[in-house]
């Protein structure tokens, strides 16, 4: 081999095709999730932003910016409070129409979404039309959820129930009762409405993917939150105030998402059997869940 001619050298060659599969992974990735590409390259679109945090639509006057970043501030202080200190950092898109916000959400239901991605990076897309606290705090929570346990345990371990179930507890718009047990109430009658009195319940292990709880009518969507409201409510009782941090921290050092659900719960769980009444989905579910 000629030393002089790199084209035929070995570490050339490997270097090509990490070009090469890079490229690949890169137009596949485009096609299945091009939201994510558009997100990531936010920076060198229309958008104005004036710290690189928030962007706006070029549709949106600047006059409109105090007022959204008011809301926005509301939402971080809401998920800073119920985390006990608010880690994430997401890019914030506010896009000013549903067809603008399909672009960046891959849908033009509702007025927030959020994407994360493998390498780190988060973003929360809203709807201008429509944002408020209670639809940023319900993303922030997704994205801080994100942050703390990284994007491939949500992807694996992390069941879909759980993750909107944390994000209902500051997502207001369903149930608004700042007391814990009050706030189990008022989602057990949501749940009993959506049912028709327990008649048609939908388990936990069937809301555990983000297809099983997405995928079927808007009626079967609301009883998949409003269970998981009912469910994650219950949980936040029994494990009362350092519940969700102790999850966490479990998961961390290697625990499945059921061991320490199931450990954090523990502590209190007879004490508070005796007082509350019994969740219906616990009779439903995996043993595993309530034993």
């Amino acid at each position: 081999m000629n030393p002089n001619n790199t084209s035929q050298h070995p570490f050339f060659k490997l270097g090509k095709l990490f070009v090469i599969g890079f490229i690949v992974v890169t137009a596949s990735l485009f096609f299945l999730y091009p939201q994510i590409f558009y997100c990531e390259l936010i920076r060198f679109s229309g958008f104005r932003s004036e710290t690189g945090t928030i962007y706006f639509s070029p549709e949106i006057k600047p006059i409109h910016y105090k007022k959204l970043k008011s809301i926005i501030i509301s939402s971080e202080a809401r998920v800073d409070s119920f985390f006990q200190g608010k880690k994430s950092s997401p890019t914030i898109i506010v896009c000013r129409d549903p067809q603008e916000y399909q672009k960046y959400c891959s849908s033009t239901e509702g007025a927030g979404c959020s994407l994360g991605t493998p390498w780190g990076n988060s973003f929360v897309i809203l709807n201008a039309q429509g944002m408020n606290v209670d639809v940023i705090s319900h993303e922030m929570s997704h994205t801080e959820l994100l942050e703390r346990l990284g994007w491939w345990t949500i992807a694996t371990e992390i069941p879909q129930w759980f993750n909107e179930g944390i994000a209902l507890m500051l997502d207001r718009r369903f149930v608004n009762n700042p007391d814990k047990i009050g706030r189990y109430f008022d989602y057990m009658d949501e749940w009993l409405y959506y049912t028709g009195g327990g008649q048609q319940i939908l388990e936990l292990r069937d809301m555990a993917s983000i297809k099983g709880f997405f995928n079927a009518n808007q009626k079967q969507v609301m009883l998949a939150y409003m269970s998981a409201g009912l469910e994650v409510s219950y949980w936040l009782i029994l494990s009362e105030e350092d519940g969700l941090h102790r999850l966490i921290g479990e998961m961390k050092a290697g625990k499945s998402f059921e061991e320490a659900y199931q450990h954090a719960e523990a502590k209190k769980r007879a004490y508070w059997f005796k007082k509350l009444p019994t969740n219906p989905l616990r009779f439903q579910d995996s043993k595993k869940i309530s034993e």
